[in-house]
């Protein structure tokens, strides 16, 4: 997921940070503003459902290249 995000959004993305945490805990941030937590969701995260997220960030706040 990792290499798929920096391919993705590299001219968006000025650091990536993971961050281990125990309790099950998945959950990705951009700008420190949470865009998916498993804590809320109560599930995994589907496939590509993060990039759409992270999309959806970025397109909202005018985050383009």
């Amino acid at each position: 997921m990792t290499a798929e995000l920096l391919k993705e959004f590299e001219p968006q993305i000025a650091a990536f940070a993971l961050t281990p945490s125990d309790g099950g805990r998945f959950q990705v941030s951009v700008n420190d503003e949470l865009v998916y937590s498993k804590l809320h969701t109560g599930r995994h995260v589907n496939p590509g459902e993060i990039k759409q997220l992270v999309r959806k960030y970025i397109e909202e706040y005018h985050l383009t290249k």
